[in-house]
């Protein structure tokens, strides 16, 4: 199944995007996550990160204390990125290329505007199959 290759990072990002403090605790992005509804957050730093909820899963699986346990800790870092005008086939190949479920989305001056993520793919797919 085929993404329409109208539909554009733009059209379907969460914006604004969220961010976290590297030092903050698992559980504090957990629950900035929740209040949110989101599934990652950004983090911003010399090196910037990104923490998802299924770091928050992995933290507490392997028996580490989320409150404990720093963001950077578990981020992933540096963070693949892409522009807003983006087409979101192409958002769904670099996905799978580098194995990742979200992305941070920037504008045309490199600031960080919002997320794109699989899930976003998913519901692109669901809707094109519905319309067919």
């Amino acid at each position: 199944m085929a993404i329409d290759d109208t539909v554009t990072v733009e059209d379907v990002m969460a914006s604004p995007v969220e961010t976290i403090s590297a030092d903050a605790s698992v559980s504090e992005a957990a629950h900035a996550m929740r209040e949110h509804g989101i599934n990652s957050l950004l983090v911003p730093g010399s090196e910037m990160g990104i923490v998802t909820s299924t770091d928050v899963l992995d933290t507490v699986a392997a028996g580490h204390s989320a409150t404990d346990t720093a963001v950077s800790e578990v981020m992933t870092a540096p963070v693949e990125s892409v522009t807003a005008d983006l087409e979101m086939d192409e958002v769904a190949a670099m996905m799978t290329t580098y194995g990742i479920s979200h992305l941070p989305v920037r504008d045309h001056h490199g600031d960080y505007v919002g997320m794109v993520s699989s899930t976003d793919i998913h519901e692109l797919m669901a809707d094109t199959t519905v319309g067919q």
